[in-house]
């Protein structure tokens, strides 16, 4: 439910001058300002690969337990300016995405 209401979150937390840090991309689009957590689409990407060796006759408890390698990171600039913030240039280079 929090996703639908992502740019009225992002509007509120601009309002009260709180740096608002999401858990996808969508959100810093819609106005927060920024995100940094695993990769949804590598998510999906090793979610077909488990599910094809459960098909393959696996069983789902002997399949390991991974955690993310890939993260993402989204900055939206013209939130950190309404905010009053700077962002590094070394956290900018490292951006997978910046928003003007």
């Amino acid at each position: 439910m929090p996703f639908a209401y992502r740019a009225r979150i992002a509007e509120l937390a601009v309002t009260h001058h709180l740096p608002a840090m999401c858990p996808i991309r969508e959100y810093v689009e819609a106005g927060c300002l920024m995100v940094y957590g695993a990769s949804i689409s590598d998510q999906w990407r090793r979610a077909a690969y488990f599910i094809d060796r459960i098909r393959k006759g696996g069983k789902p408890a002997d399949l390991p337990v991974e955690q993310p390698t890939k993260f993402y990171l989204a900055i939206n600039l013209k939130t950190a300016k309404a905010l009053g913030l700077t962002i590094p240039q070394s956290v900018l280079r490292r951006a997978d995405q910046v928003i003007e």
